[in-house]
């Protein structure tokens, strides 16, 4: 039903591909999000959780120098981690927090000189301006729902992105004490789609704002696009809502490998929610960014 779809929108969607590391630890762990292009001037779309790292890198990777710096002329001997461990709050580090992280945008120019970023102030939504390329890598751009009163419950659409990240073009530099990418390795990670039926639509002060399918939005797919089996888009995906459904079961007894297992569970229904066409097409239009709908 999508085939067609799916070679259309994958022709401007990118991925965005990161790798950080975190307190305490040498593995350097990959992730991915998701943009799309929405004419031939290098202008995409994509979420505002997903700028937010890309805007803070530096401040996160700067906050890790300060702190190499401060902890430097601290002597190895009995008493080190008791005069780490003020520094340690000081600079709010603790096991599992992010301590370095570099990003990556897949295919998109040749290259580029700067990048604009501007968010929407009131949903998950950011705009992305490439400045200074030569030309652009992807091809085509999206077509917006024109009509978004045809985005009715029961409509079958796909989402797009780059969830389970298998680029492992990078390293952790003990000479350096730093993360790095190489030119080695695997540098690409395959597009995944997902089906799902429109549920309802999300809404709040400001009215209408999005989407909701009947299948989860996958992590990596959040900044990608929504759209039937034409190609039109009708919205982005932007996060995932979990719906318990009820259905509890405390230590039932089952027969697993021929033995009596108590066994419980509490299920719930992972729900996508997706930001509409028509919030992005307002947001472009404030930005004197062109688009093309249908």
């Amino acid at each position: 039903m999508f085939v067609n779809a799916i070679e259309v929108t994958s022709q401007f969607t990118r991925p965005i591909h990161t790798i950080y590391r975190s307190y305490h630890s040498q593995q350097v762990l990959p992730g991915s999000a998701s943009l799309f292009f929405v004419n031939n001037q290098a202008c995409a779309v994509t979420c505002k959780h997903v700028v937010e790292l890309i805007i803070n890198a530096d401040k996160i990777n700067q906050n890790y120098q300060n702190f190499k710096k401060e902890t430097a002329h601290i002597s190895r001997n009995g008493d080190f981690w008791q005069k780490l461990a003020p520094i340690e709050a000081h600079f709010q580090y603790q096991q599992g927090v992010m301590m370095q992280v570099k990003n990556t945008f897949m295919n998109c120019v040749d290259r580029y000189s700067s990048f604009e970023i501007s968010v929407h102030p009131n949903h998950d939504l950011a705009l992305v301006r490439f400045g200074g390329y030569g030309e652009i890598k992807y091809q085509n751009h999206a077509v917006f729902l024109k009509n978004t009163d045809e985005a009715k419950q029961g409509k079958f659409l796909c989402r797009l992105g780059y969830p389970f990240p298998e680029f492992n073009n990078f390293r952790y530099n003990a000479n350096s004490d730093d993360i790095e990418w190489t030119s080695e390795g695997n540098f690409l990670t395959p597009t995944f789609p997902l089906e799902g039926m429109i549920t309802r639509h999300l809404a709040d002060a400001t009215g209408l704002w999005g989407i909701e399918m009947s299948t989860p939005g996958l992590r990596g797919q959040s900044g990608g696009p929504l759209f039937d089996k034409d190609g039109v888009v009708y919205g982005m995906q932007s996060s995932t809502k979990h719906l318990h459904l009820g259905f509890d079961i405390e230590n039932l007894p089952v027969m697993l490998n021929g033995v009596s297992t108590g066994v419980s569970n509490h299920p719930f229904l992972h729900v996508g929610q997706c930001v509409n066409a028509q919030v992005i097409k307002a947001f472009l239009k404030e930005k004197n960014v062109d688009f093309e709908e249908r």
